[in-house]
């Protein structure tokens, strides 16, 4: 077989992947804040690894979006922008549409089972930080239970930018997020149980513009 034809060597990211899920963790954990820098050096030594690694994850974490480059800063945690902002609001709607029509048709009882265990493990969180984990882990629940493989697949690509859309909303406004988020989520859930398309779909676009305004009008007297 000529040099043009063969296959690259595989090279083993078993480390780097561990890497990044630490990084990602401590971002989800508000160690690392928005906007927060990220040096190879102190993860390096904190991780104890080396620096190889380090890079790597970093990569990977700026693809998921979670982290941002630049040459003159180094690696920070990404901080959303107003477009940002609106543009994962929109592709959320876009693809929660679908997910709840799929789910109307498609989701067997025990699929709607874990939706609703998913809503009501909510009940009784009292950290934000969990009660992001516990947001995300619902709506995972919502796009298994769609049983639509590509269409979980275009979730899982925005999932970290989700979470970071939902750390960035507690950033901004936490006390009415822990007080209201479980209620909503139960009804979301109970909509679902029901197969009410329109009801669903009303309570998701509910949900979604109660986050939006948050980060588009933070102060909640206006």
């Amino acid at each position: 077989m000529s040099e043009q034809g063969r296959v690259a060597p595989a090279r083993r990211r078993g480390l780097a992947d561990e890497v990044a899920d630490r990084i990602r963790e401590a971002i989800f954990a508000g160690t690392y804040a928005p906007g927060a820098q990220l040096r190879e050096v102190e993860l390096a030594g904190a991780l104890d690894v080396s620096r190889g690694p380090v890079r790597e994850a970093l990569l990977r974490l700026e693809r998921e979006g979670l982290v941002r480059s630049a040459w003159h800063r180094g690696a920070t945690v990404t901080t959303l922008s107003p477009a940002d902002v609106a543009e994962l609001d929109s592709l959320r709607a876009a693809l929660e549409q679908l997910a709840v029509r799929q789910v109307a048709a498609h989701a067997s009882d025990d699929d709607l089972a874990t939706v609703e265990q998913a809503a009501e493990r909510m009940r009784r969180v009292e950290d934000e930080h969990e009660m992001v984990r516990c947001d995300i882990a619902f709506h995972d629940a919502v796009y298994a239970a769609a049983r639509h493989r590509r269409l979980e697949e275009a979730w899982q690509a925005i999932r970290s930018q989700v979470h970071l859309f939902l750390l960035t909303r507690i950033g901004v406004r936490s006390a009415d997020y822990l007080a209201h988020i479980p209620e909503e989520h139960r009804e979301l859930a109970a909509a679902l149980r029901a197969r009410d398309t329109e009801r669903a779909l009303t309570l998701f676009a509910a949900h979604r513009l109660h986050a939006f305004d948050v980060l588009t009008d933070p102060d909640p007297r206006t």
